[in-house]
């Protein structure tokens, strides 16, 4: 009875959705003066649909600067958090409540506050990609785009604790040399890749350049040919001249690349499991064109956070 009631509730709210979601999403937007920002990494049709469309840095300064009086963040939870973080009187909607992040889930506040409360004289630089939470207990925020600066812009006398993620902390440490404390969190897609299947790619397409996020492992990194953070890949597919790219990051960010040059070929790095598609982020792709459109109407689900814990956050960013 429970299966035939939830299927019958399933098919009530699928028959209420509209014939043209585009369209739809569209006056929903203009009627809230909304604005939807999204990640790269999202599906193709949220790509097409966004308003805004970009990297942790791009859709903070964007989040940060908008007159809309409603968010629509497609992407993940703390994307959104930051969202709500500059914008504390607007309205940020995120279209699946469940879409977390498994590298801001490594880094529990409860665990970070004993490890920061064990190592009192150090300074803590903290990745966007993380919790209201966790920024709240950092110094400086940085992205993916902007770390090495940062780091290099601390004075080498003052100990550092880089948090979440172990892979670009350990990116940071080889591009400046410095000695940095290290929480070992990271992110399953970009640990996912196969440094042997990439390999055996390059021999298949010797033209091809191997482009990965800093977010990858050692191993990965060693035969990138560029390093960069979401936007600089793209940029760098744009003003390169080589043809073939193989892509070490989720594929999501593909479908700009293809649309910005549809002349070049980009193949998706693999992951070592063959039987799944491990190199594409489960919680962003929770978010669907679907879900975007009943966000909208509903306005929910709602991000909102302690107003302690906001203007904690908002410091370091």
């Amino acid at each position: 009875m429970f299966t035939k009631t939830l299927a019958q509730q399933n098919k009530t709210k699928i028959s209420t959705l509209p014939p043209d979601l585009f369209e739809s999403i569209e006056t929903l937007k203009k009627e809230l003066n909304a604005v939807i920002l999204a990640h790269y990494y999202q599906e193709p049709d949220i790509q097409d649909i966004a308003d805004i469309i970009g990297d942790s840095l791009q859709l903070a300064k964007a989040a940060a600067n908008t007159d809309a009086d409603v968010i629509v963040f497609a992407g993940v939870h703390f994307m959104a958090e930051t969202a709500k973080i500059l914008n504390p009187d607007k309205l940020v909607l995120l279209p699946d409540a469940n879409a977390g992040c498994s590298l801001a889930d490594s880094c529990q506040p409860s665990e970070f506050a004993s490890f920061r409360a064990a190592h009192p004289d150090h300074l803590v630089v903290s990745y966007i990609n993380c919790s209201a939470e966790i920024k709240a207990m950092s110094d400086i925020i940085c992205t993916s785009s902007n770390a090495v600066k940062i780091i290099e812009q601390i004075p080498e006398s003052q100990p550092i604790i880089f948090a979440p993620d172990k892979n670009l902390g350990q990116y940071v440490m080889r591009q400046t040399g410095r000695q940095i404390l290290l929480w070992q969190g990271s992110c399953i897609v970009h640990e996912t890749f196969s440094e042997k299947k990439i390999t055996q790619l390059k021999v298949k397409h010797p033209e091809a350049e191997v482009i990965a996020h800093p977010e990858c492992e050692e191993a990965v990194l060693c035969n990138a040919d560029y390093i960069g953070s979401t936007a600089a890949l793209i940029n760098y597919c744009q003003q390169s001249s080589v043809k073939e790219f193989i892509v070490a990051t989720e594929p999501g960010i593909i479908h700009q690349m293809h649309k910005l040059e549809p002349s070049k070929t980009f193949i998706p790095a693999p992951p070592n499991n063959n039987n799944c598609d491990c190199n594409e982020c489960p919680f962003m792709r929770l978010n669907t064109l679907e879900k975007l459109y009943l966000a909208i109407k509903n306005r929910n689900p709602v991000i909102t956070m302690a107003e302690n814990i906001r203007l904690a956050a908002l410091l370091p960013i």
